[in-house]
This record gives C-alpha cells, structure tokens and sequence, in this order.
C-alpha cells in the first residue's frame, strides 16, 4: 500500500476534481504490475495497472489507495475491469464516500472476490483531503499557508518585499498550489506585492488554480499583474454584495463575487467548483479564515531570521487569548527545507 501511496502522488496537479490514486498488482512476494491515476479523463490506476500486467492479473491481489469505482464516468467501472481480469483479492486504503462512484466493494464480493478495507486509511484520506471534505461540507477544504520569520514575523518594518524563506520552501509553495483548485490573497497583499499566484510547476498543473482576490470595495488596481493575466487565468474578486466591480476590471475579464462573509464567498466558491483553496496571505485575511473557523491545514514555513519588534506579526490580527483557552492544533508532519522548517497543523477535528 505504501507503494501504491507514492505511485498516487506521481498525479500531482493533473488529476482534479478526481483524486490521486495508486495501484499495485501482486502475486505472493513479486509485483507484477503498477499504474496510476495520470491525468483527469485518462484511465484510472488499477485500469492501467491491469493493462500492464495482462494476462498475469489473474489470480493476483490488487493494492490500491482508493475503493475501486462503480460507475460509468468518462472510464468504465474500475470494478468491472477488476472482475474480468480474475483478481482474487482487493486491498483497498479507504472506501470511495461519493454516492455515484462509490459501491465498487460491494459488486467486487459478489463478484467473489476477497476484499478488505482500511490499510493505510489516514495516509490515503489525507492525500485527497479535499476530495473527501467535498462530500460533507458546503466549502471548500482550506489550507492556511504562512511564512514566518522565528519570531512570527510575515514582513519587516518597512515592508519592503523580498524572499523571507529559501528557496527549497518557495518550491513547496509551488507545489502546493499545483494541487489547489484556488489561491487566494487580500486585497493588500495584492497591492503591496503585486504577486503572479500562478504554480509554476514542472510539469504544471492541468489547470491553473483560480485566484481570488478578497477586496471589499473592490480597490484592486488595473495595472495589478492579476488583472492583466485575468483573462489567462481566471481571477476573481469577492466584494460586498453592495460594490460595484470598476469597468476597467470588469474590461479586463476579472469575476466579481459578492458576499456577505468569508463562509458566504466560500460556499459560492465551492458552487463554482473548488473543492480546495489555498490561503496566502496577509495577517487580515488569515485572523479572518481562522477565526471563523474556516481552515483545515495550518501549514507555517519558518525562517532562520528575526524580524524584531517592529515587523508585522503573521497573527497580529486575532483576538488575545489566555493560555488555558487557546486552541492547540495537532502536528501532523514537520519537514526540514533547506534553512527553513515546515510544519503542516490539522486546525479543529479535521
């Protein structure tokens, strides 16, 4: 299952709204066969596994990180391919919980064939996050994603720009928002630093993420690098159901969302089709995510820099608390970056 776990991952970016998938074929100790999910619209991994191995499928266990399918979709069912290919037994990581393409174990037993569930679950869960989250909530799944000086610090006191953490962690930026169906900014953010918000990827994202702009009154300049690459990607700007989107944005191909609140701009946006946003920035937007509740990965870049006290605290903006009622988020990974130290939190019981 670990095999199939790193196989999955080989999709990166090219596989939404589908999720990542993995499958290896096995007969005792020898693999005979592996695929994956390559590319949306492409054949699903144990469809490919099965290809590859043949005739020699027959009478093999099949690992995969995902129930096998049990609709007709732009592929047939995985589980159909499954029971004419003779394998015996199906390991799967976790069940699919879609109602349309879910159902995939039940045809396989009375197929005949052996199958068991749960090897490797929350690894597998945890890899299409997203996918899982779209099944029971109105929003997307959020990813709050900071970079911190070591004494939580998002920028100096002059706010003069440039690079806070290597360039090892800037890459895991990129790759990051390859996966993400959305990024998104504040307005000052988008002023200040005037940012791409593209994934700069090799090879890039089927699709580049759609950028969303948080900006009230909609003071977003026209000479914005958002706004003149609008209608290359897609960029929209969530503004208060009273404003008024300028004509020279409107001109340039920039989407206006009016919302209410934060929870509000995410529900149209899942209504849209984004099963997952990623948070960039700045300290405003993020207090706002995070108090309201509204992100699931915290995940904190910390450079070996200080930044003093003047500099602009990444949490200035949330409300003080006292120790004994501060929520304490769980630590699911740390990683080492060059200089810098990722540290991936789950936010709440998610």
């Amino acid at each position: 299952m670990d095999e199939a776990l790193s196989l999955a991952r080989r999709g990166w970016g090219q596989t939404a709204p589908n999720p990542l998938v993995g499958a290896v074929l096995y007969k005792g100790d020898e693999k005979i066969a592996e695929g994956f999910h390559a590319r949306f619209g492409e054949a699903h991994a144990e469809a490919s596994a099965i290809a590859s191995a043949g005739d020699r499928a027959r009478g093999s266990t099949l690992y995969v990180t995902l129930e096998p399918c049990a609709h007709h979709g732009k592929t047939p069912p995985c589980a159909d391919a499954i029971i004419d290919a003779g394998i015996s037994r199906v390991v799967a990581a976790t069940s699919d919980p879609t109602p349309v393409a879910g159902g995939g174990a039940d045809r396989l037993r009375s197929a005949g064939i052996t199958v068991d569930i749960g090897i490797r679950e929350r690894e597998a869960r945890e890899l299409n996050a997203a996918f899982f989250h779209a099944t029971q909530s109105d929003r997307p799944w959020v990813t709050l994603k900071l970079a911190l000086s070591l004494d939580g610090a998002i920028s100096g006191a002059k706010r003069s720009g440039g690079w806070l953490t290597g360039v090892e962690s800037r890459a895991e930026v990129q790759r990051m928002r390859a996966a993400s169906d959305a990024i998104a900014i504040g307005v000052l953010t988008a002023l200040a630093d005037n940012p791409q918000l593209t994934a700069r990827t090799t090879p890039p994202p089927r699709v580049q993420p759609l950028r969303v702009v948080f900006d009230r009154s909609a003071r977003l300049s026209s000479q914005n690098i958002l706004v003149k690459t609008a209608r290359e990607v897609r960029t929209v700007v969530v503004t208060t159901p009273s404003t008024r989107l300028p004509a020279d944005l409107a001109h340039a191909g920039v989407e206006q969302l009016a919302a209410r609140d934060v929870h509000d701009a995410l529900r149209q946006l899942k209504e849209r089709g984004v099963l997952s946003l990623m948070v960039e920035g700045g300290a405003g937007l993020a207090a706002s995510f995070l108090a309201g509740d509204h992100v699931d990965r915290l995940v904190i870049f910390r450079a070996p820099v200080i930044l003093g006290a003047a500099a602009l605290g990444a949490f200035s903006g949330i409300a003080s608390q006292e120790i004994e009622h501060a929520p304490r988020y769980a630590l699911l990974e740390t990683r080492a970056l060059g200089d810098d130290v990722m540290s991936v939190y789950r936010v709440g019981a998610r």
